[in-house]
């Protein structure tokens, strides 16, 4: 299964990404635990891309790529921003952080999916949650 979805900066069209998950979550009779994960992970990512990457410019657009191979859920979300550091990012549970809001959605992320990766640029990331 392959589909793709290209959206404007716009936090409303999110629900079209929710869309994409439910109707993968019932093809594949995902455990609803398992679908928690991939819809918070995946709305974070999404949010990122639009909030943080293309800076809610509604020119700007988002391109997330839903595949399912080998009993895996691949979820790819790039942005058109300048990018960013993955790993710069501080750890939003050490007692220095904890009232810093930035970055919890990439601690959820990491957290929720099975592996994440990011490009080099840091403008697009992969989730992979084991399905």
């Amino acid at each position: 299964m392959n589909k793709s979805l290209i959206i404007q900066s716009k936090l409303d069209n999110i629900n079209q990404v929710e869309k994409i998950i439910d109707e993968i979550s019932e093809l594949h009779s995902l455990h609803s635990d398992l679908y928690g994960k991939i819809l918070i992970a995946t709305i974070e990512g999404v949010n990122n891309a639009m909030v943080h990457g293309n800076k809610l410019d509604i020119d700007k657009k988002v391109f997330i790529d839903f595949n399912i191979i080998n009993g895996q859920l691949k979820i790819a979300i790039e942005d058109e921003g300048v990018g960013f550091d993955s790993n710069a990012i501080p750890d939003p549970t050490m007692p220095e952080n904890i009232e810093n809001i930035s970055g919890r959605g990439v601690f959820l992320m990491r957290k929720l999916s099975d592996e994440i990766f990011y490009n080099d640029k840091g403008t697009r990331v992969e989730l992979i949650f084991n399905i």
